[in-house]
């Protein structure tokens, strides 16, 4: 059992929760995730996570309730493109729980955000994670339901 890390001077983004559990990380810088708000993005790739610290040359990996840095593949013009930083809300591999379940989703979605940590979007499509609920109170606010 990992012990929580201790707390950072950093300043971490607005609304965040520090400690994070130890999760299964599923999805490699690269990987094409679906933009689950309303902001009009439909498909994000994933260019990097923030805060992952790694090994040299290892791709970095991210799990649910990680922020990462995106770029809109698929959506309108005025976003096409353009690189934001994004929160993890579903992935495909399958999460343990410390009760012992076992949760898996159907696809990879995330949620734009602002640069100031803000959310871009005013909704949020589809279920999100409890581990990315508790770690973005701002996330758990808008979504419809939790699991």
């Amino acid at each position: 059992m990992r012990l929580p890390a201790p707390k950072s001077r950093a300043v971490s983004a607005k609304g965040m929760i520090e400690y994070r559990p130890y999760l299964s990380r599923g999805l490699p810088a690269g990987s094409k995730i679906i933009c689950t708000d309303n902001t009009g993005a439909k498909e994000l790739r994933m260019i990097n996570v923030v805060g992952y610290r790694g090994r040299l040359r290892r791709i970095p990996v991210a799990c649910v309730g990680d922020m990462v840095i995106v770029s809109v593949t698929k959506g309108p013009p005025d976003l096409k493109k353009h690189v934001f930083p994004a929160v993890v809300v579903r992935q495909a591999r399958p999460i343990k729980r410390p009760d012992g379940l076992r949760v898996q989703f159907e696809d990879n979605a995330a949620v734009v955000m602002t640069p100031e940590g803000e959310l871009k979007g005013t909704e949020i499509r589809g279920p999100v994670a409890k581990e990315a609920a508790e770690r973005w109170p701002r996330v758990a606010n808008l979504a419809s339901i939790v699991i």
